[in-house]
């Protein structure tokens, strides 16, 4: 429990208590449970705004939601991102842009669009809406962990997210994401393009990553969150809903 713990206060701006101990693999582990509890969270939540508003008006309260319960930790990292890999620096010009605290206008855009993806696709999920939105932020948080076992850091040592890579992770490091992956059967056949799409996405995320930096940073692990967020509400409004 306390390293579930120590992982949602990781990853969210939820009042747990006092901090973990500092356990990095322990972390990396849960974060696919952490996303299940941000999840149905949002889930309660979107139960409760559907009794008054419409399904699109929860759904900007949702997005808002989960926004505000992250402190738009991994936002931050998208837009991060969109500004150091857009165009065409260097590697070592890329991290350089990442690191500055500003916001150039690629990240604003992406952030923009990222939101605005999110809140329609969500708006347009009618039947499993609730199991949606439980396994949708586990999926997210758990495309981290392939981040961290599949590219380097690309930071070195210096970074300040070099702790979590100090261990390599394990193959059984991946079981906590079985739990979403088993709950999206009972989505049918979207639970199948559901897992399509999140393999797609995070391939083809450690592809664009190593070959522009040839590793990953943690400004990149909050924009896969992110992204494969994006993705999988995309995923299940397909065809006009679940």
């Amino acid at each position: 429990m306390n390293r579930l713990i120590a992982s949602l206060q990781f990853i969210s701006a939820l009042p747990l208590g006092k901090p973990r101990p500092f356990d990095p693999k322990g972390i990396i582990v849960h974060f696919p449970i952490a996303g299940l509890v941000i999840g149905l969270i949002v889930a309660l939540f979107d139960q409760l705004a559907a009794i008054v508003w419409p399904p699109t008006v929860a759904a900007v309260l949702d997005v808002g939601l989960l926004a505000l319960m992250t402190g738009a930790f991994h936002l931050d990292g998208l837009a991060d991102m969109a500004d150091g890999l857009y165009g065409h620096g260097d590697r070592e010009r890329s991290l350089a842009i990442m690191k500055d605290s500003r916001v150039g206008a690629m990240g604003l855009v992406a952030v923009a669009l990222l939101l605005l993806t999110k809140t329609v696709a969500l708006g347009n999920v009618h039947q499993d809406r609730f199991l949606a939105l439980v396994i949708i932020p586990a999926y997210a948080r758990g495309a981290m962990i392939f981040g961290m076992h599949f590219l380097p850091y690309a930071r070195g040592e210096e970074g300040t997210g070099s702790a979590f890579f100090e261990t390599p992770l394990a193959l059984t490091d991946f079981r906590y994401l079985l739990v979403p992956v088993i709950l999206s059967l009972f989505l049918g056949w979207r639970g199948i393009v559901l897992n399509l799409f999140f393999a797609a996405v995070v391939a083809g995320l450690l592809g664009l990553y190593r070959r522009k930096l040839g590793g990953i940073t943690g400004d990149l692990l909050g924009a896969m969150t992110e992204i494969s967020e994006a993705a999988l509400l995309l995923a299940v409004c397909m065809g006009g809903g679940l």
